[in-house]
């Protein structure tokens, strides 16, 4: 019969495991972090832009310029997704991305809260869209009386929009608008949590694909001069750097231009950032038909005004001061010619 370990032997036994497991905690620890480095930093020694974006048509160029500068040129346009607009508001306010493509009152509410951020650029227009829940049988606007509707947050255009129709209606509080993360809208509707919701592109087309929801209308239907995303900087990014803003005002904008004629193409990009699948985005690009306007970037003061005005009027912000919030001679002094190619949107 084999004998026994002696106690010595047992200590012995303990400790060399101990040992084996805390050297290989210690190497998981040094793989992982390595890994997360190789992963979420550039590596070169190109000047890096962090770009806060949400995953919607209208921040089209954001996916894009990731892409397109990956591998190529003296500038990296970094993409990084957020799930709210607050969040990336938080994120641009304590410098950890240098550019967001958000929703626009909440631009007007940082700027009023003390950040000296600037609007540089319009993103697409003409993508958002109000969908009702299919087994609803809404057809109108009245036929949301008392129903729960969704809006990216209570500061965006999408809220002031139903507010405005409300009040046009005649039907004053009588939607309960509530607020919710644009890619959980959809779930939310399908298992009858919501009965509509008003949000930018793909995500209502997600419903209207698969047959669970009705189109009640457009934004361009009921506010022609719509805004869902704009992009702002730091102030500061403009003094410091007006070439690099410059490049990438000129990147962004010609992004949608190139979009526009290769749709599919952009589609296929995009969905790999967005983590939707590509029918769904090409659906969501065909599908408006040519609603989509990629060409009206510029900002301009009476657009934004009349934004402030509204948050004024339904209680969202006490004053309606937007002054120095616009720089607009970078949009200005973009290019729209000769955009054919991948290539041509960075030259």
């Amino acid at each position: 019969m084999p004998s026994k370990p002696s106690k010595g032997e047992k200590k012995k036994f303990v400790w060399s495991n101990s040992w084996s497991f805390f050297v290989g905690g210690i190497v998981w620890i040094i793989v992982i972090s390595g890994l997360h480095w190789w992963l979420n930093f550039d590596h070169s020694d190109r000047r890096t832009v962090k770009m806060g974006y949400m995953p919607v048509i209208t921040n089209m160029a954001a996916p894009l310029l990731d892409h397109l500068s990956r591998e190529h040129g003296d500038v990296r346009f970094k993409a990084l997704k957020f799930s709210s607009f607050a969040e990336m508001g938080e994120a641009l306010r304590n410098d950890k991305i240098q550019v967001a493509f958000i929703i626009a009152p909440l631009a007007i509410v940082l700027r009023q809260q003390g950040v000296d951020i600037k609007i540089v650029y319009i993103g697409n227009r003409h993508e958002s869209t109000l969908v009702t829940r299919k087994n609803l049988h809404i057809e109108n606007i009245h036929d949301l009386s008392g129903r729960k509707v969704a809006v990216p947050m209570r500061f965006s255009g999408h809220n002031l929009s139903l507010l405005r129709l409300m009040e046009e209606n005649n039907m004053e509080g009588e939607i309960n608008i509530v607020e919710l993360n644009p890619p959980d809208m959809a779930s939310a509707l399908t298992t009858g949590a919501l009965d509509a919701y008003y949000v930018g592109e793909p995500f209502a087309a997600q419903t209207l694909k698969n047959g669970e929801a009705n189109l009640l209308f457009n934004v361009e239907d009921v506010w022609p001069s719509f805004i869902c995303n704009l992009v702002i900087v730091k102030q500061s990014l403009i003094k410091q750097e007006p070439e690099l803003v410059e490049k990438f005002v000129s990147g962004a904008v010609r992004s949608g231009i190139w979009a526009e004629k290769h749709p599919d193409q952009a589609a296929q990009i995009a969905a790999k950032y967005w983590s939707q699948p590509v029918d769904l985005v090409k659906y969501a690009l065909h599908a408006a038909g040519g609603r989509t306007i990629y060409d009206q970037y510029l900002p301009k003061i009476e657009e934004i005004q009349e934004i402030a005005d509204l948050m004024v009027r339904y209680g969202l912000t006490q004053e309606n001061n937007i002054k120095g919030i616009i720089d607009s001679q970078f949009a200005q002094n973009v290019s729209t010619d000769h955009v054919e190619t991948e290539e041509d949107i960075l030259r």
